[in-house]
């Protein structure tokens, strides 16, 4: 049998001797000095030791256990500051494309302007192949990618719907799970002061 309880008593009363000098299995008697002699002692000592350090590891942790318990902490979940979490998703990109750069850049500006998105990026030259009415087509066009608060996606659909050239704008909104929370928060803080986004007009 392996474990503790299979060991014989005098090997547990070494064991606990060993540990702690200061027990005894045998009143006013030390078990090492009856039980083993010197080789004995260290032989049986270099045989146990590896099965021992898991023990004595969590005996060398337990202090901080404790302390950790009296402050009412958490060692492993380390406190946040009230304020400064992301939600995840409270944040969107947007994606929409453009005949040419000067519609993007109107449109861009204008949003921006509007606050129904703290920030625009143009990417030029892509090349966007659909099908079109049963005919393939392929174009050169803009892409936007419009940083906005989540809800203030339909109105920023709206709003590209009523100034946007195509007959069906494409308007793509993806919610941002994670990221630099610092600009995540700079995002919404600049869209914040959109008065009533179900009403915005061109």
């Amino acid at each position: 049998m392996l474990g503790w309880l299979g060991l014989s008593r005098g090997v547990r009363c070494f064991l606990i001797t060993w540990l702690s000098p200061s027990i005894g299995c045998m009143r006013g008697v030390r078990a090492p000095a009856i039980l083993l002699g010197g080789g004995a002692t260290l032989l049986l000592s270099l045989l146990w030791m590896p099965a021992l350090l898991p023990v004595v590891s969590r005996l060398l942790l337990l202090p901080r256990a404790l302390l950790s318990m009296a402050s009412g902490s958490s060692p492993t979940q380390p406190t946040q500051a009230s304020g400064s979490a992301y939600v995840p998703g409270s944040v969107s990109a947007a994606f929409v494309t453009c005949p040419n750069e000067k519609v993007a850049k109107e449109i861009a500006r204008a949003v921006v302007e509007k606050r129904l998105a703290a920030c625009v990026n143009l990417i030029p030259q892509i090349t966007s192949i659909y099908e079109w009415k049963g005919k393939i087509e392929e174009d050169s066009e803009v892409l936007m990618m419009i940083k906005t608060q989540s809800s203030l996606v339909p109105a920023l659909t709206d709003f590209v719907r009523s100034v946007h050239p195509y007959e069906v704008a494409e308007v793509i909104a993806l919610p941002v799970e994670q990221g630099n929370s610092p600009y995540l928060h700079w995002v919404r803080q600049v869209t914040e002061s959109v008065p009533d986004s179900g009403t915005v007009l061109p």
